[in-house]
């Protein structure tokens, strides 16, 4: 069994190289924006990394794991984020991610959701 481990562990693929890849082209002031680390292998496959893997820093907000929280008060455009391969030092990637401007629009009613649905609807049947 223990050769069967060593052999496996053996072949095991390394980190080549770490990439972010963000659901999102700028972070929202007040909620948890999740910056998303990913490793390249080195056979050319990619692994998602955690916060087990991987240390972040940021010249503004405050992180829990892999969530990065920009209270309201930030005043500057953008926020510089670093990610740092724990287990590889050399290995770090850094992105700089802009903060939003505009507000969200407000949210529709049931009612209008209903009303946008019921007129597509006859609309397909035109």
């Amino acid at each position: 069994m223990l050769l069967l481990t060593t052999g496996f562990t053996a072949g095991a693929q390394q980190v080549d190289s770490i990439y972010f890849h963000l659901y999102t082209d700028s972070l929202k002031k007040g909620v948890y924006n999740y910056i998303n680390v990913d490793a390249r292998m080195s056979d050319n496959t990619w692994r998602p990394l955690s916060a087990r893997d991987v240390q972040f820093a940021s010249s503004y907000g405050k992180w829990d794991e892999c969530n990065l929280i920009i209270d309201s008060a930030i005043t500057d455009a953008y926020v510089d984020v670093t990610a740092t391969y724990k287990k590889q030092p050399a290995l770090t990637r850094s992105v700089r991610i802009y903060i939003k401007v505009l507000p969200d629009p407000p949210l529709k009613t049931e009612g209008e959701l209903k009303q946008d649905w019921d007129t597509r609807k006859r609309k397909k049947k035109s």
